[in-house]
């Protein structure tokens, strides 16, 4: 993991935010059952380190071939081909949709209507969708002597694949990775499914709204399963879920379990976003929504630009963010008669506040993403990716667990595809049926 240092910058507002809501709550406790922090939304940038940089590329790339013949264009393209044709190939014979969306299509409600609709029994690969985004590419200028005279990194728009994985531990996964090598990745997982899936093996009665719980039997019991986000062995559980997956449902269709091993190909993960929020849990909503409405209408009246300016410390941020200060918002919405949002937005920065359901006020803070910044906001790597024999270490340290089979593909592979060389991909599907989930008891 990178050194503390390098998180703390962006976990300050953090702390200044839940500090303030700690006096919120003591203030008005008598009309609070419970209340639980909780890490959010996490997205994971998932690349290989070799892959980066021309001298690394090309390394790799004789590793997996023995030498310099065949990297050029048509053939980095056929790469990208394959990872097409094998996806749609092992889709159709395992019935799990792959759906090629148009621009603008919002692919994470697709998947909401997809589980709405049908019942995920098993863990495994469900659904998978495919739109053009940007990505990392490397174009090859040779000689006339077939001699390679330069590797060019450019970004282009091209398919994305976004599997949508049902895991026993976290829920409801996306990993979302690019066709063409170096297979850049991102791993989309909920702090909240998580929370899930541990307080129903704990017995803790819930309802949940969402990526919210609206109701919670013990709400003691709750917050000590969300704490266990909040400490450094939650590094180990991100990488255990990462790598149960990205090798051997995603990148399997670019290489199989034989091409990974022999160029020592592994992934390793930065974050790009985390949203940590607070959440009180009144006992009456009408009083929640009543208080919430005074709080807006004091702290609307207060704020203008100097204020948010000074509350964002816009005086001693550095130079080069002083060109994104100039958005600055203090936004009230109601989308629908349970919901009122109220953000303060400066720049890439936000704080806000808001209703969900009728019981519940959540005070999230998302830190800014970092697609522009030099330092990733935290690394590691739990695959030793500095040679191919390092592939053997990577697969001797796989998680033992592997996917239930489903009664209707009695030789479906193991998960741990790794362990079994094959010429083809080995992805578990998860079993579906078309009845409406049921409701979380």
């Amino acid at each position: 993991m990178a050194p503390a240092g390098q998180l703390w910058s962006r976990w300050v507002l953090i702390v200044t935010v839940l500090r303030v809501v700690d006096e919120f709550t003591a203030r008005y406790a008598d009309l609070v059952t419970g209340s639980y922090d909780c890490v959010d939304r996490i997205v994971l940038n998932a690349y290989y380190p070799w892959g980066v940089r021309p001298g690394g590329f090309r390394t790799w790339w004789r590793w997996l071939r023995g030498s310099d013949e065949g990297l050029d264009d048509t053939h980095l393209m056929r790469m990208a081909g394959r990872f097409a044709r094998r996806v749609k190939a092992w889709g159709a014979a395992h019935g799990v949709p792959v759906i090629f969306c148009k621009a603008g299509q919002r692919k994470h409600l697709i998947a909401k209507d997809y589980l709405a609709t049908h019942q995920v029994t098993g863990p495994g690969v469900f659904l998978v969708l495919v739109a053009k985004a940007p990505a990392t590419m490397w174009k090859v200028q040779r000689s006339a002597q077939g001699k390679i005279r330069n590797l060019e990194k450019k970004s282009e728009y091209v398919n994305h694949y976004s599997f949508h994985i049902m895991d026993p531990e976290w829920g409801h996964v996306t990993i979302k990775m690019s066709g063409h090598p170096p297979f850049g990745a991102q791993v989309i997982l909920n702090g909240h499914e998580y929370v899930a899936c541990q307080a129903r093996r704990a017995g803790i009665a819930f309802t949940k709204d969402g990526n919210c719980f609206t109701a919670v039997a013990d709400p003691t019991a709750l917050a000590q399963v969300a704490d266990a986000l909040s400490h450094p062995a939650a590094v180990g559980r991100l990488g255990q879920v990462c790598d149960r997956w990205i090798y051997t449902a995603c990148l399997c269709f670019a290489l199989d379990s034989d091409e990974q091993r022999r160029s020592g190909f592994g992934y390793t993960y930065s974050v790009y976003q985390v949203e940590y929020s607070r959440n009180l849990l009144f006992r009456v909503g009408a009083a929640m929504q009543q208080l919430f409405d005074r709080v807006i209408d004091r702290t609307r009246s207060r704020l203008d630009v100097p204020a948010v300016r000074t509350i964002f410390g816009a005086k001693t941020r550095p130079q080069r963010t002083r060109r994104h200060s100039s958005d600055i918002n203090a936004v009230i919405e109601t989308p629908r008669y349970d919901l009122t949002w109220f953000k303060v937005t400066f720049g890439r920065l936000s704080v806000k506040a808001y209703t969900k359901g009728e019981h519940v006020l959540r005070f999230p803070r998302p830190p800014p993403t970092t697609p522009k910044t030099s330092t990733p906001a935290g690394y590691w790597t739990n695959s030793p990716t500095s040679s191919p024999s390092s592939a053997t270490s990577r697969t001797a340290s796989a998680p033992p667990w592997t996917a239930s089979t489903s009664p209707s593909s009695p030789t479906a592979p193991s998960m741990n595809s790794r362990d079994h060389p094959r010429s083809e991909p080995s992805v578990s599907a998860a079993s579906t049926s078309t009845h409406p989930a049921s409701t979380t008891p």
